[in-house]
């Protein structure tokens, strides 16, 4: 259906459309569910091959002189050993560390990280008493992050789960895709923070860049300080009673809640115009894009 007009697609339906745009469906197979966890199981779920810990069974590690694998490694290693609280010294900026662990522990990184620190974790409770670099938290599934200084670009990327915490100041692009869990920022964050934010939610105590919420799709992003300018698609909205109750508990558990209270942070959700886009007029979206 090539060289289809706009007036012939207004008469088409949903389907007809896809297919005359030439978006098309298929129907995939030969995929197999693979079960991590027992639905039958009293404890609380955990990786089946998961070491077990001993959280009073601690450790110190000097990293001085060891690579970034290396650090992962001795981690690993530590971890099946069944230390449950390890302390990492002497980092030195390392790139990736920490990354992958899918386990419950106490982590502490006496000093800062690179990039894409504590990534791709799912239970670990972590601390960092420095920086971070870019990507910090990536697609973090659950435990807790707590980071004592400031942090780079996109902080929690593509987040899924648990609560990440910057002590100060964060860069540009806050929570991109971001898809669940917590992001709280005691400083300001920069431009497009909550970027194409799916779910979750993200508290700002200090400014925001601009573009904030930019093409969200749900979610809900709490800011303490000033907003530079909106994205595409967010709005504000009320701040409700049960927010104020939320955003003081969870403020307190870091210690960053505001000595004035929460009563003036502001409140930003998703406009929802971008939900029904297929159905907006040509010229519409070109306004949108």
């Amino acid at each position: 259906m090539a060289g289809v007009t706009d007036e012939q697609l207004q008469g088409m339906s949903q389907e007809e459309r896809a297919k005359a745009l030439g978006m098309t469906t298929e129907q995939l197979t030969g995929r197999s569910l693979f079960i991590e966890f027992d639905p039958e199981a009293e404890e609380r779920f955990g990786y089946p091959w998961a070491p077990d810990v001993d959280y009073n069974k601690r450790i110190e590690v000097d990293t001085d002189e060891l690579s970034t694998t290396e650090v992962n490694e001795k981690l690993r290693a530590l971890m099946a050993e069944g230390y449950g609280s390890i302390v990492v010294k002497n980092p030195r900026g390392k790139h990736a560390l920490g990354v992958g662990i899918l386990n419950r522990l106490n982590l502490v990184f006496e000093g800062s990280l690179g990039y894409f620190a504590v990534g791709l974790i799912d239970g670990p409770n972590v601390r960092i008493n420095g920086r971070v670099g870019w990507s910090c938290g990536e697609n973090m599934m659950s435990g807790t992050v707590v980071i004592e200084k400031n942090a780079g670009s996109t902080f929690g990327a593509a987040i899924r789960g648990g609560d990440l915490v910057c002590k100060g100041s964060v860069g540009s692009r806050t929570g991109i895709d971001m898809k669940g869990g917590t992001i709280i920022v005691g400083g300001d964050t920069g431009a497009l923070s909550g970027f194409m934010m799916q779910r979750g939610r993200m508290i700002v105590c200090g400014d925001a860049g601009k573009n904030l919420g930019d093409s969200m799709y749900d979610g809900t992003i709490y800011i303490g300080g000033e907003i530079r300018s909106l994205g595409v698609d967010a709005v504000e909205v009320e701040l409700t009673e049960l927010d104020r109750k939320w955003l003081t508990r969870k403020l307190s558990q870091y210690d960053l809640l505001p000595s004035q209270g929460v009563d003036h942070f502001t409140k930003i959700v998703a406009g929802k115009q971008l939900w029904n886009y297929d159905n907006l007029e040509p010229t519409e979206k070109k306004l949108i894009l």
